[in-house]
């Protein structure tokens, strides 16, 4: 926990217990009960309510009266000021992923710049829906630039259906991730994309555009999601 004194205790407890929550600590959905959190932050019960009610407030727990208080099962969230991949964003949720498309084609034309790549040289394209707790929740292109390591395109015979990319870019490949630029639109889905997504053909969804570069400065990655509307959300933190 945060023992920086100048914070009070009950905001201290909230963002311990916050980070828990979103990193999948209580793996059976229910918070210890009020005195138990008392006696492990030697704290009052007033202290430890007030950082409950923070949470509530938050939309992350709710409170249930002789039953205890248990974490909310909400959509999907992201918190657009971290460099994380689908994944590890959902920690603490059941990620599964369909592949549609796991091979070679030429680099898209909103990438060439970025990648250095001249028109038609070959980049890998890594196509899946991905899903949380089994409900469809987007559809994710991500282009690979195997300039900035061959290895790469190791990725064409991996199950991606069950390997996160960014642990085989950052863990398999030692590729050291720095920033990414981002553009949210909003859209239609098309007839296809409506049937992946479980969807009507039309209805409105986010379309997420990104580039993540590595600590080198070299773009390693063009990334076209489609996000279902109802069932997932992106949180701005400003500080």
């Amino acid at each position: 926990m945060n023992n920086n004194p100048v914070l009070p205790l009950y905001y201290r407890i909230y963002s311990e217990l916050r980070t828990r929550i979103i990193n999948g600590y209580y793996k059976d959905g229910k918070l210890p009960p009020e005195m138990e959190l008392c006696k492990e932050f030697k704290a009052s019960r007033i202290t430890v309510r007030n950082a409950l009610e923070q949470l509530r407030r938050e939309g992350l727990i709710v409170r249930s009266k002789g039953s205890g208080t248990f974490i909310k099962r909400t959509e999907g969230e992201e918190e657009l000021t971290r460099l994380t991949g689908f994944t590890d964003e959902m920690k603490g949720r059941r990620v599964t992923s369909k592949v549609l498309e796991n091979k070679l084609v030429s680099v898209p034309l909103e990438a060439q710049e970025q990648f250095g790549l001249p028109a038609g040289t070959l980049v890998v394209l890594l196509k899946r829906v991905r899903y949380i707790d089994d409900r469809p929740v987007a559809i994710e292109s991500a282009y690979l630039n195997p300039s900035v390591d061959l290895r790469i395109l190791n990725i064409l015979q991996k199950n991606m259906e069950t390997s996160s990319l960014y642990h085989f870019l950052q863990g398999e490949l030692s590729i050291n991730l720095s920033y990414a630029e981002e553009i949210l639109e909003v859209t239609k889905v098309s007839k296809e994309e409506a049937q992946l997504l479980n969807i009507k053909p039309g209805e409105c969804a986010i379309l997420r555009k990104r580039h993540t570069y590595t600590d080198t400065g070299k773009c390693v990655e063009f990334v076209l999601s489609i996000y279902r509307a109802d069932e997932y959300k992106f949180r701005v933190i400003r500080k």
